[in-house]
């Protein structure tokens, strides 16, 4: 038998929310999703932002109606395909794959879920908010930065140019 974890993360309370489930699935990643939700602030707030891979369990607009069903202030927000580095939760993934997870020295899968539930008590004391540098300004002026760029980057060296023109 396996444990599979099941984490939830909030970056700007700096909380981790785990449990260990024996499968993967819809049904597991629900009682993560409620396990969350039914406690403050999230039962209470006006949105809470899902932000969750392509992962089998909550992939697609199926998803994103079982999660605001389940939860109507819940909202589902899908990364790109092979971004998981922009979910601040599958930065600690890496974390607890490097530190708690390998090398596998377990005798068994009691022991893991353990030690899993000690990072998580360490990291909810530890953790400190995440200082964004990217602002809300930063974001407005991506377009014309990507436009300067673009036009920067399109301009034909003028080696190239005489190269080809010979």
């Amino acid at each position: 038998m396996h444990h599979h974890r099941r984490n939830a993360g909030d970056p700007i309370l700096c909380e981790c929310f785990g449990r260990c489930e024996d499968t993967t699935g819809i049904v597991p990643f629900a009682r993560l999703v409620e396990q969350v939700m039914t406690q403050a602030p999230y039962a209470s707030a006006e949105r809470v932002f899902w932000i969750v891979d392509n992962g089998s369990s909550h992939r697609g607009q199926a998803a994103i109606d079982r999660l605001a069903e389940q939860f109507p202030n819940a909202i589902m927000v899908h990364t790109p395909m092979h971004a998981s580095w922009l979910n601040q939760v599958e930065i600690l993934f890496s974390i607890v794959h490097r530190t708690i997870v390998s090398p596998n020295t377990f005798t068994d899968t009691d022991e893991v879920a353990a030690r899993l539930a000690a990072f998580e008590t360490h990291y909810n004391r530890a953790a400190q908010p995440y200082k964004w540098k990217f602002t809300t300004a930063d974001f407005a002026d991506l377009p014309a930065r990507l436009d300067r760029h673009e036009r920067d980057h399109d301009q034909p060296d003028k080696t190239t140019a005489q190269a080809s023109a010979a």
